[in-house]
């Protein structure tokens, strides 16, 4: 078996609760743990809770925003995991979204691709261990260098969900993490980023047999973030362009009831995992076989108790 990943925190449970789950994870089969970062837990305090509470696990982040930390912060927190999970942390960044870098942080969201690729850049330097004294296109950095860098320092994925991000992610990453994909999708993304480099995906899992449940939840979802611009971008590349025009042009008028009623439940069918736990566990395990590295799972809310569900998704349960 390759690569199992979950992420952590689940929804609605508190962070130090996670500690019995975790300690059981990589028994039950999954090699991997990774945090988001929207509006709840930081991506990198519950990795390291994870690393003391798990030996085994390979701990990422998917995705920490190149915005939203200066980026001598940002090796230094990466520094810190990587220091306490040597060899087991992967550095996962990316663009994030205007609500988030902007909206939400006081920031400003320019030239993602070049802040990205310049941050990527930065900290390859950084977390080996040079001095860096560098202009870059979208920041300056002026003679810094970590205190502790880390003996072994981190791979570093990028969120990517377009050709020119999955191409740098080939050239100069050790991978790319995408997001919002159906298991049918996996070739295309994957043919623009190479066989030999690592893909892993965020797939947002259901456990229940309530079909217009996991709809409602998924329209919702659904048309909360494909309409962000790059989200709408992406899945005009993957073909989706025309069935997701309604949900687009009643967001645009303002009208969020509409535009969820609009989501087709074909597109939610692929995009969101639900059924059985068995269905579920198989739906993941059709993504692996069209080429996926790394599926990590994201817990959705049902009702059901969600270690109990994360516990019933593991590859040996």
């Amino acid at each position: 078996m390759g690569r199992w990943g979950i992420t952590l925190p689940l929804t609605g449970v508190p962070l130090a609760a996670h500690r019995t789950l975790v300690a059981e994870l990589a028994g039950l089969g999954y090699t991997d743990v990774w945090t988001a970062e929207t509006a709840g837990t930081d991506a990198f305090t519950p990795l390291a809770l994870a690393a003391e509470w798990s030996p085994e696990l390979r701990l990422g982040t998917a995705i920490v925003p190149v915005y939203t930390r200066g980026p001598g912060l940002l090796a230094m927190s990466a520094a810190t995991i990587a220091d306490l999970a040597p060899g087991r942390f992967v550095l996962g960044i990316g663009a994030s979204s205007p609500v988030i870098v902007e909206r939400w942080n006081g920031g400003t969201f320019a030239d993602p691709f070049a802040r990205t690729r310049d941050t990527l850049r930065f900290l390859r330097r950084a977390l080996a261990g040079d001095k860096v004294d560098e202009r870059y296109e979208t920041f300056t950095v002026r003679g810094f260098r970590l205190e502790h860098a880390p003996e072994q320092p981190p791979p570093i994925m990028l969120a990517a969900l377009r050709p020119g991000m999955l191409r740098l992610a080939a050239q100069e990453a050790d991978g790319a993490i995408t997001n919002w994909l159906a298991a049918t999708d996996v070739p295309t993304v994957r043919a623009a980023l190479g066989q030999d480099t690592e893909l892993a995906a965020r797939i947002f899992v259901c456990p229940t047999e309530d079909a217009d449940a996991a709809r409602a939840l998924g329209r919702m979802l659904i048309s909360s973030y494909l309409t962000v611009p790059a989200y709408a971008a992406f899945h005009d590349w993957l073909g989706r362009g025309d069935a997701l025009r309604p949900m687009h042009e009643a967001w645009a008028a303002g009208d969020r009831k509409a535009a969820n009623k609009a989501v087709p439940d074909a597109v939610v069918d692929e995009l969101v995992v639900h059924g059985s736990v068995a269905q579920c566990r198989e739906h993941i395990a059709r993504y692996v076989e069209n080429g996926l590295d790394t599926p990590i799972i994201a817990l959705l809310p049902t009702g059901a108790d969600q270690f109990d569900l994360a516990r019933a998704l593991a590859p040996r349960a």
